[in-house]
């Protein structure tokens, strides 16, 4: 089957490696979307750290204002559970491909 697409893009001119990648593609020159992941990985890291050293502080009695750490608490988990999410909304689309048949 796949030799008869090769066959049928070679009559018509067409490179079949240029076919599959699109033509008139613009690809925009930016960060990847690996490079935006791992910014908005560190992103939540970083959210959690700060809410774990507010805890901290509050624990050892130096930080007194308990809105602070229970706001960044919060902050850190929203933004947890939207990674986790992600991530799994990520790995059923990766699923969905392999289960495709060529």
């Amino acid at each position: 089957m796949i030799e008869g697409i090769n066959n049928a893009l070679q009559v018509t001119g067409l490179n079949p490696t240029k076919a599959l990648q699109g033509q008139g593609v613009n690809r925009s020159e930016g960060p990847s979307f690996s490079d935006f992941l791992n910014r908005a990985i560190e992103g939540v890291n970083n959210q959690q750290k700060q809410a774990d050293q507010l805890t901290e502080l509050l624990a050892s009695g130096q930080e007194t204002d308990l809105h602070t750490v229970m706001i960044a608490a919060e902050k850190a988990s929203v933004s947890f559970q939207l990674m986790v999410q992600v991530r799994n909304k990520a790995m059923e689309a990766y699923q969905e491909v392999m289960r495709m048949q060529v």
